[in-house]
């Protein structure tokens, strides 16, 4: 089966090697903290985690939450909410299937205080997704979310590749041309949501942005090689099979060191729907 980091989400190996990842490693938990923190939540009464997976995020929103609130987890994959609904049970969060782009059909117009988004707003229909937002939203409301460095266009002053050998990714792709005949590629694409064109979505639908930041988050290589195991973000992209890209992986791993850390670059975005004027 080929799995593609797009659409792949709604499958039982992928959800269970995501969620397994998640319990053993910071990187999701962490984002999740930081943006659940950046959201103002200690007041808000709805508070919806967009494209919520197994409920990482829900439960950093949980722990901020006041104990009235209600917390709606939304994402498309069946497959990832039902690990989420036996992993995180808490009376005030209610799961819904659906796809980020369908807010609005599930939670009433003008009803939200905060909507936090982790790690997967490039992979939905931005412009739709942002005006679903501007819909639900109070006035007053937060959006908050982040974006990958690479889809963002933006570097952490700290992201520079580990002093101690080749990385991880490099490895890989050393492995699968000398096996497999696949060259990597020679340029890199263009950035597909640098800030002037976030911003201008948000403000084509009437939010305004409050804050941004470039945040680096530290990973080890061993982290790094746990995260490539999920079936969506196995390497390289393209046609091999997914055990033949974990025998890649393994290869890669062994001729690596485990403890080197280098640093992912994250844009951090709050935005808001202003408030009405008398």
């Amino acid at each position: 089966m080929e799995y593609d980091a797009l659409t792949g989400w709604d499958d039982d190996t992928t959800a269970e090697t995501y969620a397994a990842f998640t319990r053993a490693y910071p990187m999701y938990s962490a984002s999740s903290r930081d943006l659940a923190a950046r959201a103002s939540l200690s007041r808000s009464r709805v508070i919806v985690d967009l494209c919520g997976g197994t409920g990482t995020t829900a439960e950093a929103i949980l722990a901020l939450a006041p104990t009235d609130a209600t917390v709606i987890s939304l994402d498309s994959s069946a497959a990832m909410q039902s690990i989420g609904r036996r992993l995180v049970s808490d009376p005030r969060l209610t799961w819904v299937t659906a796809p980020a782009e369908d807010l609005a059909d599930h939670v009433p117009a003008r009803s939200v205080d905060a909507v936090v988004c982790n790690s997967a707003l490039w992979k939905t229909d931005v412009a739709a997704v942002v005006t679903a937002v501007r819909r639900v939203l109070q006035p007053g409301g937060r959006f908050v979310f982040n974006i990958g460095g690479a889809f963002a266009g933006v570097t952490h002053p700290d992201a520079l590749p580990p002093p101690t050998g080749p990385s991880l990714t490099a490895m890989i792709e050393q492995i699968a041309t000398r096996d497999y005949g696949i060259v990597p590629p020679t340029a890199a694409a263009l950035p597909k949501l640098p800030l002037p064109l976030i911003t201008g979505l948000l403000a084509d639908a009437g939010l305004h942005v409050d804050a941004t930041e470039v945040t680096g988050q530290h990973t080890t290589t061993a982290e790094r090689a746990a995260w490539l195991s999920i079936p969506v973000f196995a390497h390289p992209e393209g046609t091999l099979s997914y055990e033949q890209k974990m025998a890649i992986l393994a290869e890669a791993a062994a001729r690596t060191k485990p403890d080197d850390v280098t640093v992912t670059s994250w844009l951090v975005i709050v935005a808001e729907l202003p408030e009405e004027r008398a």
